[in-house]
């Protein structure tokens, strides 16, 4: 018996843990953690059944072709060969590109975050510029928008998402509507490492789960008013001196001062004879004047020092004598209404907790802070991630060891090429028109303005979709209007493992290998600066099955039947990783003979925002190189310069029409056992976790007759889904909690699927809308909406 022991790392989630492969006699047996590797420290229980995926009887082996219309009952799949299916799909792409322009093609993705489609996601953004389409469907809006875009707005860098927390050197962590325990193992681990040597750990979930269980304190925040909270919490700090003065008055646009008049940031050229226009205007409080701020330079004509954060200034302007009050004052007002006391009412929290957590923020600092799509999937998530930054920023803790750091990356060629992609082309975004500093000014398109596109045919038909795992009738809300807008495409292909209903949907459907039948290659582990230096290539551990073809072979595929293949390298793979590998001074075949990687030396430098750059300090990528509490930006789209709360824009209080039928606040969970609506035809994973599981507080079921394990009928405004009780005593009463991504049947334990539609489904998304969505982000109020929860008398 031969027995190999195999280097590699499991993609499956964000986590991207390092891992230990076992084959025996060429056949994938088992995966284990690899403590050795810096995102090794422990395996959850789907990379442990990479095996299970691999080997699974029911994985996509050859490609497929509809050839009974859509909508029947049966698609009459028939199975074609590679080079049908590939030159089907470049037909039909290129007659559309030529008859309704590029921009009618979109390009859709799994998420990053929840599948393997990290290896390739940048190749494909690739082939869609090489293309010509500026439409990239990836869920953005639900999971990325808060971590990676909304904080563009305060921050100019993408904080959590890129500013990642220093776990390792924290006083106190931060968890804001994320589970790591079931969301990104390696942070679940790091925390308990921290919580050893004596760190504190604040926790804001509706649910005690998880990590929740060990916080001091965990604030059980009703779903959709987080925003709520983190003004209490910023009003506490402020009102105590809880903050750090000197990094607010010297990196925040704290002392810059607001016109009375029209709300607008007052401007040089407004005071000075000469000023200029570009300039910003603060008051000296030591000269008793206003001083000008260079923001091409990041420096004011006085020391920061000697400005001031509060009180009316009587500004004489070209307009008159104009009343004026620094930004921070104005912070400190709208966060004042949100008292303890009255935060209380709205968000369910304690006014002790409050103070409490404000308390163990600053006395335990440095802080480190992470979030997730509990605040994405809301009708008012930039504004809470606005919020949340806010807080942050007045700890002082970014970029500061302990805080949360940009560590230093491996040095790369990027992948996807923007520069091949026209400006007029990117003018063209869906929902870019609607939402201007949306996900569409990067790109990215809503599921939302998807569908609307393909059906509606606004601003323009959407006729085509190329998408790489994507089952997006399961992960957006409105699934039935998902369908209707797959249906209504022209032509639509789709790339797997399974049959989704998604990929049920297409015309053409293509078989992927598993992440652990391809090679793949990982530049940084994103955790810590030890985790970005390693280099990784991904050994496969098992033979691909069937005609199976991993993902970046399908789009370099794909490119060279366009005619596109000089943008990739020739179809030659090996030299396109050469040439991302190129400025890291790493070879393939240094990668290859050591599966368990290479290491680049790298130094985190701290407070980069500090370096001398241009005459003056660095600073942030804001329009002031300051970060940004008042964000111009958003004024001017006449948006909310200052963080606000907003009530849900469907909820019981915000919607009392629909209080009486539909009482109860529904959100949702990530389960551990499953990648969003993946995985539950595996036996390992769906044997502890048979059916779909709608948490309830013992009082609210025992008011309903309904007991633990029942059968329950989820209903909202949209229809009706089931699934079974599982009481949560740790719930407020008025909250359930529901699980999204139920469909697969499981063979080999006799466990039923779901249908995707209709009245035994137990698709959650079924019935959650996509509307009423933020309104600069278009995110769907996936974890804050309303419902009803009533016995389920019989189940077929």
């Amino acid at each position: 018996m031969s027995v190999r022991e195999v280097s590699t790392f499991c993609p499956l989630c964000v986590s991207r843990c390092g891992a230990r492969a076992t084959v025996v006699d060429g056949v994938f047996t088992a995966l284990g953690p690899d403590p050795s590797h810096p995102t090794g420290q422990a395996l959850c229980v789907k990379g442990k059944a990479a095996p299970e995926i691999v080997a699974h009887p029911d994985r996509l082996l050859h490609p497929l072709r509809r050839t009974a219309p859509k909508g029947a009952p049966d698609p009459g799949w028939q199975e074609i060969t590679w080079d049908e299916a590939l030159d089907t799909i470049a037909a039909r792409l290129r007659d559309l590109a030529e008859a309704h322009g590029p921009e009618s093609v979109v390009f859709g993705s799994a998420s990053p975050s929840t599948s393997a489609m990290s290896d390739s996601v940048d190749w494909v953004s690739r082939l869609r510029h090489a293309f010509g389409s500026p439409n990239l469907l990836t869920y953005m809006e639900l999971c990325g928008w808060g971590r990676f875009l909304a904080p563009l707005f305060t921050f100019g860098e993408p904080v959590p998402g890129a500013y990642l927390p220093d776990l390792d050197r924290a006083g106190c962590i931060l968890f804001w509507g994320y589970n790591p325990s079931v969301a990104r193992l390696a942070h679940a681990t790091a925390t308990t490492a921290a919580l050893r040597r004596g760190a504190k750990l604040v926790v804001v979930d509706p649910r005690r789960v998880g990590l929740a269980s060990k916080a001091d304190p965990w604030l059980r925040v009703r779903p959709g008013t987080d925003a709520a909270l983190a003004l209490s919490l910023t009003h506490v700090m402020i009102e105590n001196g809880w903050f750090d003065l000197d990094f607010v008055r010297r990196w925040t646009n704290a002392p810059f001062l607001v016109r009375g008049d029209d709300a607008r940031l007052l401007r040089a050229n407004d005071v000075f004879p000469d000023g200029d226009p570009s300039h910003y205007v603060a008051w000296d409080e030591v000269g008793d004047r206003p001083v000008a701020y260079d923001p091409a330079h990041g420096a004011y004509s006085v020391d920061e020092s000697r400005l001031t954060l509060f009180g009316k200034r009587a500004v004489a302007t070209a307009d008159g004598t104009v009343t004026c009050r620094p930004v921070f004052e104005l912070l400190a007002q709208e966060c004042g209404r949100m008292r303890p006391e009255v935060a209380e009412g709205i968000t369910g929290v304690p006014a002790s907790a409050v103070v409490e957590a404000a308390r163990t923020l600053w006395e335990s600092r440095p802080v480190a802070f992470y979030t997730w799509s509990g605040l994405e999937q809301q009708s008012n998530a930039t504004q809470t991630v606005r919020a949340i930054g806010q807080l942050y920023a007045l700890t002082g803790c970014l970029d500061v060891p302990g805080g949360n750091v940009l560590f230093p990356s491996v040095a790369t060629n990027p992948v996807d090429d923007a520069s091949l992609l026209s400006q007029d082309q990117r003018a063209k975004a869906l929902g870019l028109a609607e939402r201007p500093l949306g996900p569409a000014r990067f790109e990215f398109v809503t599921g939302e303005d998807f569908y609307t596109a393909a059906i509606e045919g606004r601003p323009y038909r959407a006729r085509g979709l190329v998408n790489f795992g994507a089952n997006l009738v399961m992960a957006h809300g409105d699934s039935a209007r998902g369908r209707d807008a797959l249906t209504a495409l022209d032509f639509f292909v789709h790339a797997d493992l399974f049959l989704s209903p998604t990929a049920e949907l297409a015309d053409i459907v293509l078989p992927v290998t598993s992440a652990f039948e391809a090679e793949a290659l990982r530049v940084g582990f994103e955790i810590s600066e030890a985790a970005q230096s390693l280099v990784q290539l991904r050994t496969p551990v098992a033979a691909p099955r069937g005609e199976a073809r991993s993902d970046i072979q399908i789009v370099f595929a794909l490119a060279d039947r366009l005619g596109l293949g000089e943008h990739f390298f020739n179809g030659d793979v090996d030299a396109a990783w050469q040439h991302q590998l190129a400025p890291s001074g790493v070879t393939l075949d240094q990668l290859r003979a050591d599966p368990a990687g290479v290491r680049v030396p790298l130094t985190t430098l701290h407070r980069k925002y500090a370096e001398p750059d241009g005459g003056g300090p660095r600073g942030f990528r804001t329009p002031s190189r300051r970060i940004e509490l008042y964000s111009e930006v958003l004024a001017s789209h006449g948006q909310p310069p200052l963080p606000q709360y907003v009530e849900p824009l469907t909820s019981p209080r915000s919607r009392p029409d629909l209080a009486e039928r539909f009482p109860l606040i529904l959100t949702g969970s990530k389960s551990l056992r499953f990648c969003e609506t993946q995985h539950r035809n595996i036996a390992s994973l769906r044997g502890p976790a048979p059916e779909p599981q709608l948490e309830i507080n013992p009082a609210t079921a025992g008011e309903r007759g309904i007991s633990e394990g029942d059968w329950v009928r989820i209903s909202t405004p949209l229809g009706s889904v089931r699934a079974r009780a599982k009481l949560n005593g740790s719930l407020d009463p008025g909250v359930v909690c529901g699980q999204h991504g139920w469909w697969q049947a499981c063979a080999e334990l006799d466990l039923p699927g779901y249908p995707p539609f209709g009245p035994d489904s137990a698709n959650l998304n079924l019935v959650l809308s996509q509307t009423p969505s933020d309104p600069i982000s278009g995110s769907s109020p996936l974890r804050a909406s309303v419902c009803d929860i009533t016995p389920l008398d019989a189940v077929p």
